[in-house]
């Protein structure tokens, strides 16, 4: 079930890259887009962690682990996000210009 959770997640975010690409080839660097997302996915992992503390502290065990449940899905998402292979402009050539041919993003990484 887990492998099925994360291919479903790698497609998700492929495809959300392809369509961010795609609307915006002139103007976007996804490798900063990468950057930003893996910088607030940490933030938020970082906060649900400390949620979790916080409540373990208080004695509301179902709601810590809640939080910690929360945080290590969001570390699964880091792990996921990183993964992605994200081709720099001048190692993959020239990009058509036309709609139809999207850049080669090549393999996720597992």
């Amino acid at each position: 079930m887990t492998q099925l959770h994360d291919l479903r997640l790698r497609l998700l975010v492929q495809q959300e890259s392809e369509r961010i690409a795609a609307s915006q080839p002139d103007e976007l660097d996804l490798s900063v887009v990468q950057a930003r997302c893996l910088c607030w996915l940490a933030l938020l992992a970082e906060s649900h962690e400390e949620q979790a503390t916080d409540a373990e502290r208080r004695g509301d065990t179902e709601q810590a682990m809640g939080w910690f449940a929360d945080s290590m899905r969001l570390r699964d998402v880091i792990n996921v996000v990183s993964s992605i292979e994200i081709p720099l402009p001048a190692a993959s050539g020239e990009i058509d210009d036309s709609s139809e041919d999207l850049p080669d993003w090549g393999p996720l990484a597992a």
